[in-house]
């Protein structure tokens, strides 16, 4: 019997590493991505292609609007935090929630997946989060994901009348940036597809990350510590 999994994909270096593991652990892949209002909405184009390089058997993107709230840099008029000082990316040191954590997202994001999984059959959801190398979202923790799988076998006619339970699956939440990077040079992944820039800038259909935002700062920190090329374009 075919395994079929749901993977959030956003077109960043986690999401992507976790759709080619999913696809290289025998499950037949449904990518779903989200247009919600994000200020660097160019990361569809980058999901788009990744869906077309590793052969997923379909890929959605769902349209919401989180700029309906706001209350986020990437979904307000609040600047983008550049050159981050306060964070060092150690969850046990951060002291407060950055402004680019974008309310309920992870919740929200899930919730479209696990109706997404109940209309093709699916039991497994891959999600690209970290409690490693973070910048403090409360949704990206080992216990958020554990209740929302608990929730997803409580709220659902295929988790209520099935044997099989929904899995949420999160190979990423223990690594660090390097290791992720690493697992997805082993997994065949092509980062040269990726985008993980908050705030990029776009001249002459050229896409050049800031190199600034705490995700490229991840980003860029993680291929320097894994001894690897990183071949996105920085200002």
């Amino acid at each position: 019997m075919i395994k079929k999994a749901i993977v959030l994909l956003s077109g960043g270096l986690d999401s992507t590493t976790v759709a080619k593991i999913a696809i290289n652990s025998g499950f037949e892949v449904y990518a779903l991505s989200f247009s919600y209002g994000q200020r660097h909405e160019i990361e569809l184009e980058f999901a788009k292609k990744i869906s077309k390089n590793i052969n997923v058997k379909e890929h959605k993107i769902a349209k919401i609007d989180l700029r309906t709230f706001g209350g986020s840099a990437l979904t307000d008029e609040i600047d983008v935090p550049k050159d981050n000082e306060s964070s060092n990316f150690n969850q046990t040191s951060i002291k407060k929630i950055p402004i680019t954590y974008v309310p309920a997202r992870n919740t929200i994001f899930l919730s479209y997946a696990l109706a997404y999984a109940e209309v093709v059959g699916a039991f497994d959801i891959f999600i690209g989060v970290n409690a490693i190398d973070y910048s403090g979202y409360p949704d990206c923790r080992p216990e958020f994901i554990e209740t929302f799988e608990k929730l997803a076998n409580l709220a659902t006619a295929a988790g209520v009348e099935n044997s099989t339970k929904f899995k949420i699956h999160t190979p990423l939440i223990k690594l660090s940036k390097k290791e992720i990077i690493e697992l997805g040079i082993k997994n065949g992944v092509d980062y040269s597809i990726t985008h993980s820039c908050y705030d990029p800038i776009i001249e002459n259909e050229n896409i050049i990350s800031c190199g600034k935002c705490d995700s490229c700062r991840l980003r860029l920190e993680g291929f320097r510590l894994a001894g690897i090329e990183d071949e996105l374009e920085y200002l």
